[in-house]
Formats: structure tokens, C-alpha cells, sequence
């Protein structure tokens, strides 16, 4: 698992309405990674695109299979043996513009 990558999670989970659902891995590479730590930070895939500073559009380039886009306002603790469905990665212009949407959500200098 690492920085970037994008995972189907089956589970119903309330967060999404009980609906499975898509998101990409925020933790750095150290965390993502480590096979000792159980969770990792992630942000959800909606396909509801508001048009916020904060969301990174995604789709079937980035194994989505329709429009949609990364919330980055919405971070979530997971753990790693719910993401156990890899449908793609970010490319590094789009983990550069996920870079900065998380600056932008956490309200981080940059």
C-alpha cells in the first residue's frame, strides 16, 4: 500500500451513507507502507463533484469508473485490511494537485 493509491472499499460504511465506496491513501509513504501499522489516513472518492479548491478530479484514467472527485475536506482514519481492492493510482500531476487541495483543507502555509 502506498501514498497515492486508490482502493475500492466494500465495506457498508456509515461515514458513506452504508455504501461501499473509493478512496486514495493520504498517509505518507512511512505509514502507508509499514506492515506494523494497522491504519492509514485516506481521503474519499464522491462522484458528486461540488467544484470546491478542495477536491481533485479523478476517473477511469485513475481506475474510477465515472467523473468524480477526491474530498479532501473529508479525511478518514481506515484500516488497511478494509482496502483490499486496488483499482488504480495517481499520476504525480494529480498527487501535486492532491498535495496542494490537502495544504488548502487543513489550512496548512505552503
Amino acid at each position: 500500500m502506498n501514498r497515492g493509491e486508490i482502493f475500492r472499499c466494500e465495506e457498508r460504511l456509515p461515514e458513506r451513507g452504508h455504501k461501499p465506496g473509493y478512496y486514495v491513501v493520504v498517509s505518507r509513504g512511512f505509514i502507508a507502507t509499514a506492515a506494523d501499522v494497522s491504519t492509514v489516513v485516506c481521503a474519499p472518492i464522491y462522484s458528486n463533484v461540488l467544484g470546491l479548491v478542495t477536491e481533485v478530479p479523478v476517473g477511469e484514467a485513475e481506475g474510477i469508473p465515472s467523473p468524480s472527485a477526491i474530498q479532501c475536506d473529508f479525511l478518514t482514519l481506515l484500516f488497511k485490511s478494509r482496502l483490499v481492492k486496488r483499482v488504480g493510482a495517481l499520476g504525480s500531476a494529480r498527487r501535486t494537485k492532491l498535495d496542494e487541495a490537502l495544504r488548502i483543507a487543513l489550512e496548512l502555509e505552503g
